[in-house]
């Protein structure tokens, strides 16, 4: 028969073992969910459907969320690139958001790194009501970068954060790499 010191031993190692499973199990959770929905940017899918562009990418941070893709041979100016409103309500991707999209206010000349292109904010309807989605398109050569920002825009800080994060490396080394021989 067994000492009571050796059942008591036995029951606090199982005791033991069982804590680190569960703490184990936990700390597995706690990254998955720190992953999608913790502080700081979180690649999701990319919503739209196929055209006869790639599939961009897209990032979310809380309540804003960015989508960037390259339209290769886009530009119909490659000296210019997009220059006035007209041009940004045509090649950018805000239809996708809302076909019955409409401008806030006129657009403006833009630089995301050392792309010079055209922003507008817009109103769009989406599952949550209505939001501001802001429109991108830089021209690189002969090829378009567009950007939509969705969210509460109407802060400057909301929309200075959405444009450091298109210009952060996690943005930027994908379309370089995008681009690389074109």
């Amino acid at each position: 028969m067994l000492k009571q010191r050796t059942l008591i031993h036995a029951l606090l190692a199982a005791t033991l073992v069982v804590g680190l499973l569960g703490f184990s199990s936990f700390a597995r959770w706690y990254k998955t969910w720190m992953d999608e929905w913790g502080p700081g940017w979180h690649a999701t899918a990319w919503p739209f459907l196929r055209d006869g562009f790639p599939p961009g990418r897209a990032w979310r941070n809380g309540d804003l969320t960015v989508y960037v893709r390259p339209k290769f041979g886009f530009c119909a100016n490659c000296e210019t690139g997009v220059v006035d409103d007209s041009e940004v309500d045509q090649v950018t991707d805000v239809d996708l958001l809302d076909e019955k999209f409409t401008p806030v206010q006129d657009g403006h000349r833009i630089r995301i790194t050392d792309l010079f292109g055209r922003a507008r904010l817009y109103n769009v309807a989406t599952k949550d009501g209505t939001r501001t989605a802001e429109a991108i398109a830089v021209n690189y050569k002969c090829d378009l970068i567009v950007a939509l920002v969705v969210g509460k825009l109407d802060d400057p800080a909301v929309a200075r954060q959405a444009h450091e994060f298109i210009e952060s490396n996690t943005v930027q080394v994908w379309l370089n790499q995008l681009l690389d021989g074109r």
